[in-house]
Protein backbone atom coordinates (compact mmCIF):
# COMPACT_ATOMS: atom_id res chain seq x y z
CA UNK A 1 0.00 0.00 0.00
CA UNK A 2 2.76 2.73 1.31
CA UNK A 3 4.40 1.52 -2.12
CA UNK A 4 1.29 2.11 -4.48
CA UNK A 5 0.63 5.21 -2.67
CA UNK A 6 3.96 7.01 -3.21
CA UNK A 7 4.34 6.24 -6.90
CA UNK A 8 1.26 7.91 -7.16
CA UNK A 9 2.75 11.34 -5.46
CA UNK A 10 6.30 10.91 -6.67
CA UNK A 11 4.81 12.08 -10.77
CA UNK A 12 2.39 15.17 -9.44
CA UNK A 13 6.03 16.19 -7.66
CA UNK A 14 8.07 16.24 -10.60
CA UNK A 15 5.27 17.90 -12.33
CA UNK A 16 5.01 20.84 -10.51
CA UNK A 17 8.29 21.19 -9.10
CA UNK A 18 9.85 23.06 -12.40
CA UNK A 19 6.52 25.45 -11.81
CA UNK A 20 7.51 25.93 -8.36
CA UNK A 21 11.06 26.71 -9.09
CA UNK A 22 10.78 28.83 -12.49
CA UNK A 23 8.10 31.23 -10.75
CA UNK A 24 10.20 31.65 -7.76
CA UNK A 25 13.19 33.04 -10.11
CA UNK A 26 11.39 34.86 -11.52
CA UNK A 27 9.25 36.63 -8.46
CA UNK A 28 12.84 36.71 -6.70
CA UNK A 29 14.73 38.02 -9.68
CA UNK A 30 12.15 40.80 -10.54
CA UNK A 31 12.27 42.01 -6.55
CA UNK A 32 15.41 43.52 -7.19
CA UNK A 33 14.36 45.82 -9.80
CA UNK A 34 11.15 46.42 -8.03
CA UNK A 35 13.45 47.08 -5.07
CA UNK A 36 15.21 49.51 -7.06
CA UNK A 37 12.21 50.90 -8.27
CA UNK A 38 10.44 51.42 -4.83
CA UNK A 39 13.91 53.12 -2.80
CA UNK A 40 14.05 55.57 -5.68
CA UNK A 41 10.94 57.23 -4.13
CA UNK A 42 10.51 56.00 -0.49
CA UNK A 43 13.52 55.63 2.21
CA UNK A 44 14.53 51.96 1.70
CA UNK A 45 13.62 50.84 5.78
CA UNK A 46 10.12 52.67 5.18
CA UNK A 47 9.06 50.76 2.40
CA UNK A 48 10.55 47.44 3.53
CA UNK A 49 8.70 48.14 7.31
CA UNK A 50 5.44 48.89 5.48
CA UNK A 51 5.93 46.08 3.29
CA UNK A 52 6.54 43.21 5.41
CA UNK A 53 3.71 44.60 8.00
CA UNK A 54 1.29 44.92 5.44
CA UNK A 55 2.17 41.23 4.16
CA UNK A 56 2.19 39.64 7.54
CA UNK A 57 -0.90 40.99 8.41
CA UNK A 58 -2.27 39.98 5.60
CA UNK A 59 -1.43 36.38 5.93
CA UNK A 60 -2.58 36.30 9.25
CA UNK A 61 -5.66 37.82 9.14
CA UNK A 62 -6.54 35.20 5.95
CA UNK A 63 -5.19 32.45 8.19
CA UNK A 64 -7.59 33.85 10.99
CA UNK A 65 -10.74 33.83 8.68
CA UNK A 66 -10.63 30.77 7.33
CA UNK A 67 -9.69 29.42 10.85
CA UNK A 68 -6.09 28.01 10.22
CA UNK A 69 -4.05 30.08 12.65
CA UNK A 70 -2.79 27.66 14.78
CA UNK A 71 1.13 26.89 15.50
CA UNK A 72 3.02 25.91 18.53
CA UNK A 73 4.74 28.94 20.53
CA UNK A 74 8.12 27.32 19.63
CA UNK A 75 7.44 27.22 16.27
CA UNK A 76 6.08 30.40 16.40
CA UNK A 77 9.21 31.60 17.89
CA UNK A 78 11.41 30.26 15.18
CA UNK A 79 9.89 31.45 12.41
CA UNK A 80 9.99 35.05 14.22
CA UNK A 81 13.51 34.43 14.44
CA UNK A 82 13.82 33.22 10.78
CA UNK A 83 12.05 36.68 9.89
CA UNK A 84 14.64 38.72 11.03
CA UNK A 85 17.42 37.02 9.47
CA UNK A 86 15.89 36.78 6.37
CA UNK A 87 13.74 39.52 6.10
CA UNK A 88 14.46 42.47 8.43
CA UNK A 89 18.13 42.08 8.28
CA UNK A 90 18.69 40.70 4.45
CA UNK A 91 16.40 43.35 2.54
CA UNK A 92 16.86 45.85 5.03
CA UNK A 93 20.77 46.02 4.32
CA UNK A 94 20.17 45.10 0.76
CA UNK A 95 17.37 47.75 0.12
CA UNK A 96 20.35 50.32 1.80
CA UNK A 97 22.91 48.92 -0.42
CA UNK A 98 20.41 49.50 -3.83
CA UNK A 99 20.44 53.13 -2.78
CA UNK A 100 24.00 53.23 -4.40
CA UNK A 101 24.63 50.02 -6.82
CA UNK A 102 22.72 48.71 -9.52
CA UNK A 103 19.95 46.66 -9.49
CA UNK A 104 21.69 44.05 -11.51
CA UNK A 105 24.62 44.04 -9.30
CA UNK A 106 22.99 43.90 -6.42
CA UNK A 107 21.49 40.75 -7.32
CA UNK A 108 24.51 39.30 -8.13
CA UNK A 109 26.09 39.76 -4.74
CA UNK A 110 23.34 37.43 -3.40
CA UNK A 111 23.85 35.03 -5.71
CA UNK A 112 26.64 33.57 -3.74
CA UNK A 113 24.15 32.61 -1.62
CA UNK A 114 24.62 28.71 -3.35
CA UNK A 115 28.69 28.65 -2.57
CA UNK A 116 28.01 30.13 1.27
CA UNK A 117 25.15 27.97 2.13
CA UNK A 118 26.55 24.46 0.44
CA UNK A 119 29.81 25.32 2.74
CA UNK A 120 27.42 25.84 6.07
CA UNK A 121 24.82 22.93 4.81
CA UNK A 122 27.70 20.37 4.82
CA UNK A 123 29.19 21.51 7.87
CA UNK A 124 26.22 21.88 10.51
CA UNK A 125 23.66 19.62 8.30
CA UNK A 126 25.10 17.06 7.29
CA UNK A 127 24.77 17.78 3.67
CA UNK A 128 26.71 16.03 1.22
CA UNK A 129 29.66 18.25 -0.91
CA UNK A 130 29.60 15.28 -3.95
CA UNK A 131 31.56 16.04 -6.81
CA UNK A 132 28.63 17.11 -8.91
CA UNK A 133 27.59 19.50 -6.18
CA UNK A 134 31.51 21.00 -6.09
CA UNK A 135 31.72 21.29 -9.71
CA UNK A 136 28.25 22.76 -10.07
CA UNK A 137 28.94 25.32 -7.48
CA UNK A 138 32.55 26.41 -9.10
CA UNK A 139 30.67 26.87 -12.48
CA UNK A 140 28.27 28.80 -10.71
CA UNK A 141 30.46 30.87 -8.81
CA UNK A 142 32.84 31.06 -12.12
CA UNK A 143 29.91 32.44 -14.41
CA UNK A 144 28.73 35.16 -11.42
CA UNK A 145 32.44 36.23 -11.19
CA UNK A 146 32.28 36.25 -15.33
CA UNK A 147 29.37 39.26 -14.95
CA UNK A 148 30.63 40.61 -11.75
CA UNK A 149 34.44 41.53 -12.81
CA UNK A 150 32.89 43.34 -16.15
CA UNK A 151 29.76 45.27 -14.35
CA UNK A 152 32.39 46.61 -12.05
CA UNK A 153 35.00 47.59 -15.06
CA UNK A 154 32.36 49.87 -16.40
CA UNK A 155 29.82 50.85 -13.51
CA UNK A 156 29.58 53.18 -11.29
CA UNK A 157 28.77 51.44 -8.08
CA UNK A 158 29.74 52.59 -4.64
CA UNK A 159 32.20 50.54 -2.09
CA UNK A 160 29.57 51.49 0.32
CA UNK A 161 26.41 50.02 -0.99
CA UNK A 162 28.40 46.73 -2.17
CA UNK A 163 29.32 46.28 1.56
CA UNK A 164 25.43 46.56 2.92
CA UNK A 165 24.68 43.95 -0.01
CA UNK A 166 27.36 41.47 1.28
CA UNK A 167 26.18 41.66 4.67
CA UNK A 168 22.56 40.98 3.33
CA UNK A 169 24.21 38.25 1.49
CA UNK A 170 25.65 36.92 4.92
CA UNK A 171 22.03 37.04 6.43
CA UNK A 172 20.05 35.41 3.98
CA UNK A 173 22.57 32.73 4.25
CA UNK A 174 22.08 32.64 8.17
CA UNK A 175 18.08 32.58 7.87
CA UNK A 176 18.66 29.35 5.31
CA UNK A 177 20.86 27.50 7.51
CA UNK A 178 19.00 28.45 10.56
CA UNK A 179 15.52 26.98 9.01
CA UNK A 180 17.04 23.63 7.93
CA UNK A 181 18.47 23.76 11.31
CA UNK A 182 15.49 24.31 13.56
CA UNK A 183 13.39 23.12 11.40
CA UNK A 184 9.97 24.40 12.45
CA UNK A 185 7.06 22.64 12.00
CA UNK A 186 3.08 23.66 10.40
CA UNK A 187 2.14 25.93 7.66
CA UNK A 188 4.71 27.80 5.73
CA UNK A 189 1.78 30.22 5.18
CA UNK A 190 1.07 31.17 8.23
CA UNK A 191 4.82 31.00 9.14
CA UNK A 192 5.87 33.01 6.10
CA UNK A 193 3.35 35.81 7.95
CA UNK A 194 4.98 35.22 11.56
CA UNK A 195 8.33 36.50 9.59
CA UNK A 196 7.14 39.27 7.92
CA UNK A 197 4.94 41.01 11.12
CA UNK A 198 8.11 40.32 12.94
CA UNK A 199 9.99 41.46 10.61
CA UNK A 200 8.10 44.72 10.66
CA UNK A 201 7.57 45.08 14.07
CA UNK A 202 11.92 45.15 14.26
CA UNK A 203 12.12 47.43 11.49
CA UNK A 204 9.37 50.43 12.67
CA UNK A 205 11.70 51.89 15.70
CA UNK A 206 14.22 51.98 13.15
CA UNK A 207 13.04 53.32 10.07
CA UNK A 208 11.34 55.63 11.84
CA UNK A 209 14.67 56.91 13.65
CA UNK A 210 16.24 57.00 10.59
CA UNK A 211 14.35 58.04 7.59
CA UNK A 212 12.67 61.22 6.92
CA UNK A 213 8.85 60.21 5.64
CA UNK A 214 8.89 64.02 3.62
CA UNK A 215 10.90 62.26 1.29
CA UNK A 216 8.57 59.47 0.11
CA UNK A 217 7.26 60.69 -3.18
CA UNK A 218 3.93 58.84 -4.12
CA UNK A 219 3.29 58.14 -7.36
CA UNK A 220 1.93 55.04 -9.45
CA UNK A 221 5.59 53.49 -9.99
CA UNK A 222 5.62 53.73 -5.89
CA UNK A 223 2.48 52.02 -5.89
CA UNK A 224 3.08 49.34 -8.52
CA UNK A 225 6.52 48.47 -7.15
CA UNK A 226 5.10 48.14 -3.15
CA UNK A 227 2.30 45.90 -4.49
CA UNK A 228 4.39 43.55 -6.40
CA UNK A 229 6.88 43.73 -3.33
CA UNK A 230 3.81 42.69 -0.93
CA UNK A 231 2.40 40.40 -3.25
CA UNK A 232 5.15 38.57 -5.14
CA UNK A 233 8.03 39.20 -2.74
CA UNK A 234 6.82 39.12 0.64
CA UNK A 235 3.54 36.32 0.35
CA UNK A 236 4.38 34.14 -3.07
CA UNK A 237 8.21 34.36 -3.42
CA UNK A 238 9.03 33.56 0.19
CA UNK A 239 6.38 30.82 0.44
CA UNK A 240 7.67 28.79 -2.47
CA UNK A 241 11.23 29.69 -1.31
CA UNK A 242 10.96 27.93 1.95
CA UNK A 243 8.84 25.08 -0.01
CA UNK A 244 11.89 24.61 -2.03
CA UNK A 245 14.40 23.91 1.46
CA UNK A 246 12.07 21.38 2.26
CA UNK A 247 11.69 20.04 -0.85
CA UNK A 248 15.59 20.44 -2.67
CA UNK A 249 17.32 21.05 0.55
CA UNK A 250 19.50 24.09 1.58
CA UNK A 251 22.26 23.08 -0.94
CA UNK A 252 19.94 22.62 -3.88
CA UNK A 253 17.76 24.92 -3.19
CA UNK A 254 20.19 27.81 -3.21
CA UNK A 255 21.75 26.32 -6.06
CA UNK A 256 18.58 28.30 -7.76
CA UNK A 257 19.59 32.14 -6.86
CA UNK A 258 22.89 31.40 -9.59
CA UNK A 259 20.20 32.06 -11.84
CA UNK A 260 18.84 35.76 -10.19
CA UNK A 261 22.10 37.33 -12.05
CA UNK A 262 20.64 37.35 -15.90
CA UNK A 263 17.19 37.43 -14.77
CA UNK A 264 17.62 40.97 -12.80
CA UNK A 265 19.53 42.09 -15.60
CA UNK A 266 17.18 41.60 -18.05
CA UNK A 267 14.63 42.59 -15.88
CA UNK A 268 16.74 45.81 -15.23
CA UNK A 269 17.31 46.16 -18.93
CA UNK A 270 13.63 46.10 -19.71
CA UNK A 271 12.35 48.16 -17.05
CA UNK A 272 14.84 50.18 -15.47
CA UNK A 273 17.17 50.72 -19.13
CA UNK A 274 20.37 49.73 -16.96
CA UNK A 275 23.13 48.65 -19.50
CA UNK A 276 23.33 44.69 -20.09
CA UNK A 277 26.46 43.97 -22.80
CA UNK A 278 27.24 40.52 -24.52
CA UNK A 279 29.93 39.74 -21.79
CA UNK A 280 27.18 39.58 -18.98
CA UNK A 281 24.85 37.33 -21.24
CA UNK A 282 27.86 34.84 -21.68
CA UNK A 283 28.21 34.46 -18.25
CA UNK A 284 24.61 32.87 -17.91
CA UNK A 285 26.48 29.33 -19.80
CA UNK A 286 28.26 28.23 -16.68
CA UNK A 287 25.52 29.35 -14.41
CA UNK A 288 22.98 27.09 -16.06
CA UNK A 289 25.44 24.55 -15.98
CA UNK A 290 26.25 24.74 -12.49
CA UNK A 291 22.42 24.80 -11.14
CA UNK A 292 22.22 21.54 -13.43
CA UNK A 293 25.01 19.96 -11.78
CA UNK A 294 24.06 20.70 -7.97
CA UNK A 295 19.90 20.10 -8.43
CA UNK A 296 20.81 16.57 -10.54
CA UNK A 297 23.05 14.77 -7.56
CA UNK A 298 19.83 14.77 -5.08
CA UNK A 299 17.89 12.93 -7.74
CA UNK A 300 20.14 10.66 -8.41
CA UNK A 301 20.60 9.87 -5.01
CA UNK A 302 16.73 9.44 -4.83
CA UNK A 303 16.76 7.50 -7.86
CA UNK A 304 19.84 4.59 -6.51
CA UNK A 305 18.05 3.75 -3.48
CA UNK A 306 14.56 3.19 -4.65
Amino acid sequence: MSSVSSVAVTPMKSNLLPLEIGLFCLLWSFAFVAGKVGVTYCPPLLLLAARFSLAGVLILVVSAVRGELRMSWRDAAVFAIIGIANNALYLGLGYTGLQTVSAGLGGLIVSANPVFTAVFAALLLGEPLTLHKISGLALGTIGVAMIVWHRMSVGTDQLEGILYTLAALASIVTGTILFKQLAPKGSLWIGNGIQNLSAGLVLWPVALGVSNVDEIVPNAQLIGAFAFLVLGGSILAYVLWFHLLKVCGATAASAYHFVMPPLAMIFAFLVLGEHVALQDLLGVVPVALGIYLVTRAPARTVGASS
